[in-house]
């Protein structure tokens, strides 16, 4: 298979039917789909409406057909997070998760070079977590999984997780981190606001927690890749490390290493929406830290897909190829699945 020129490491997709969750778990919460007119359905909670979605969320033809249009080779495919359901009893979430990736198993094998998938995890039991991990990354075939920035308010670095990140790590999976259950949320209600603003700060939230807990010193060969640029945290980092400095006996509790000096080892995509976002996070972490993703097919995300990198004139060349699909690439740990030949794409600039 070709190496692809431009991957899009962020994007969400759901089965267009799955079973009635209240009906088969017993009770409520949980997120049914109502096919309400032609190509289009609303994300329904216990009968609220959550989200309206068009069908390029669950049909994999017209997805292709739009990559095609955008000049993108393949897509990365995850979840839509408010599946994960951490709040759930952790054996429905497991269900549900198996349910989830079956479906992604599926779509990829149709297609599998037009799509890759992240797979879906139950992180409010570490034990079932692994065991789901372990089955989509070696029976499956996935590159990793698709995690949120905290598991029912509790951060990534608590204990309850060791045994998931231990397990990634060995099993070389990707972790894909992307923001949900904002803390706060119902204190910022208007104007958008938990995604505006809740999201950003969730996922420095997280790498902040992995960084200052010492989950990051523990696994030096764990892969994470945050979503949204980081969110707010490469944009805080000199306020960030300015704590770790002055107040050890709050910062450095848990590790001793300056949180700037993990940043380089982590991934980010490239959803900022900004151009000079974009410079200082190139200029912060690196071109091959951050992968091309742009949240489809949700309003919030970049469209089309990548034309913040391909407009940036003060990127080189071999920044654009590492950003489009090298880092994606390396980040997945798939250059085995590519031709010698095909190789064209640099992953380190």
């Amino acid at each position: 298979m070709q190496a692809p020129r431009t991957i899009d490491l962020h994007t969400h997709i759901l089965p267009e039917h799955w079973p009635d969750l209240r009906e088969r778990y017993g009770y409520g919460g949980w997120v049914s789909l109502d096919h309400c007119e032609h190509c289009k359905a609303r994300m329904m909670i216990d009968g609220q409406l959550f989200r309206e979605i068009e069908s390029n969320c669950w049909d994999a033809a017209r997805r292709a057909i739009e990559c095609d249009a955008s000049g993108v080779d393949m897509q990365v495919l995850s979840t839509v997070p408010v599946m994960f359901s951490y709040g759930a009893k952790a054996a429905d979430a497991h269900d549900l998760s198996r349910i989830l990736n079956d479906h992604l198993a599926h779509v990829v094998a149709a297609r599998p070079d037009r799509f890759l998938a992240l797979a879906t995890v139950p992180m409010q039991d570490a034990t079932l977590a692994v065991r789901e991990l372990e089955r989509c990354v070696k029976q499956l075939g996935f590159p990793g999984a698709q995690i949120g920035t905290n598991v029912n308010g509790v951060d990534l670095d608590n204990a309850a997780f060791a045994d998931f990140f231990a397990a990634a790590q060995e099993l070389g999976a990707a972790i894909f981190v992307h923001p949900w259950d904002v803390v706060g949320r119902a204190e910022i209600p208007r104007f958008w606001m938990p995604w505006l603003v809740g999201m950003p700060a969730e996922t420095s939230r997280a790498i902040c927690a992995l960084a200052f807990g010492g989950v990051l010193d523990r696994h030096p060969k764990l892969k994470l890749c945050f979503a949204h640029g980081g969110g707010a945290f490469p944009y805080t980092l000199g306020r960030i490390e300015k704590g770790f400095q002055a107040r050890p006996d709050l910062c450095a509790t848990h590790s001793q290493t300056n949180p700037r000096d993990h940043v380089r080892r982590l991934y980010f995509d490239s959803i900022v929406h900004d151009s000079e976002a974009l410079r200082y996070l190139v200029n912060t972490v690196g071109a091959n830290r951050i992968a091309m993703g742009s949240d489809y097919p949700f309003p919030l995300g970049e469209n089309p897909p990548g034309v913040l990198i391909r407009n940036a004139d003060w990127l080189s060349p071999a920044q654009k190829l590492a950003m489009l699909a090298g880092t994606a690439i390396d980040f997945l740990g798939i250059s085995k699945r590519f031709s010698p030949q095909s190789h064209t794409v640099q992953t380190r600039a």
